[in-house]
């Protein structure tokens, strides 16, 4: 199966790289709007009136992507772990996506229900920062109870992801010494805030992103598991490069599919956070640490 992944990476790269063939490579699907939380930053929830999406509404969905050319997939939120349709739950969906094809399926979730025995390929948890700084995002109580679940869940692919902003900015560095030290975490990735709609006092000013870039590229440098490569991050200083957002196709709650994430119906991709818009530009111009990273990471 890897040799066979590698073959389909390399033939979409160079399709994409030297032939302008522009397909998805990985797919987020968000399988529902409801969520057990109420985070500051989020643009996506949706709480009188939440959509549940069945599941031949999303079995119609990964047969698009997988024929756009999509081999990755994410399930995102609201929160995938309280999905339910008619019994099936978000392994069912795992289950239907490699039935498919699909060579590896993720999980994006704020771990506060438990876990256990996940199918999905890796699992990346919301974790805003340690204790108190998690918890001014997403609420009291939460830090703990994903430090439980994350405890008990019992896989091996079990990463971070930090969403860097004005709430939490100062507890960077304790928070990746905390990825590095928890015995249950492969792995942090960091992002900053996009300052969508609604959020934009979230977004930190350009002076504070930078020095937050060389702190966490120092930490790079010294062996932490950051998931990010320095390649990527440097590009994430200047956000003068040329992207290639149209590698991840998204359908939304409501069933809106975009080639690319909101921020540019929004206008403010000027000002994104979203790291792996650094590291698909790093990967489109041959650096190795990059591309290693990212075969690592889907591999």
């Amino acid at each position: 199966m890897k040799v066979k992944q590698l073959c389909y990476l390399a033939k979409w790269f160079i399709q994409a790289r030297f032939f302008g063939k522009k397909r998805p490579l990985q797919s987020v699907i968000f399988i529902s709007d409801k969520c057990n939380l109420k985070c500051k930053h989020c643009s996506v929830y949706n709480y009188d009136n939440p959509n549940v999406k069945t599941f031949e509404q999303i079995k119609e969905e990964l047969i698009y992507c997988y024929e756009q050319g999509s081999r990755f997939v994410d399930f995102e939120g609201g929160e995938p772990f309280i999905w339910e349709d008619n019994g099936k739950r978000i392994d069912d969906l795992i289950d239907l996506a490699k039935s498919i094809g699909f060579f590896s399926c993720t999980i994006t979730t704020n771990a506060q229900r438990p876990f256990v025995n996940s199918r999905a390929d890796s699992i990346w948890v919301s974790l805003d920062g340690v204790g108190e700084w998690h918890e001014k995002v997403r609420g009291e109580g939460t830090f703990a109870k994903l430090e439980k679940n994350i405890a008990s869940c019992n896989h091996k692919a079990l990463s971070v992801n930090m969403a860097i902003n004005t709430l939490n900015h100062d507890g960077v560095a304790e928070t990746i010494e905390y990825a590095k030290n928890n015995p249950y975490i492969k792995s942090i990735s960091l992002n900053f805030h996009t300052p969508f709609e609604g959020t934009e006092y979230l977004a930190l000013d350009k002076k504070r992103r930078e020095e937050l870039i060389d702190l966490i590229i120092s930490y790079k440098r010294k062996g932490y598991p950051i998931m990010n490569s320095v390649a990527g991050l440097k590009k994430m200083k200047k956000l003068d490069f040329k992207t290639q957002c149209w590698v991840t196709n998204f359908i939304f709650s409501d069933g809106k599919k975009t080639p690319q994430c909101i921020g540019a119906d929004q206008g403010v991709c000027g000002e994104c956070g979203f790291c792996m818009a650094g590291e698909m530009n790093a990967v489109f111009n041959f650096h190795p640490g990059t591309i290693f990273a990212g075969l690592k990471l889907r591999l």
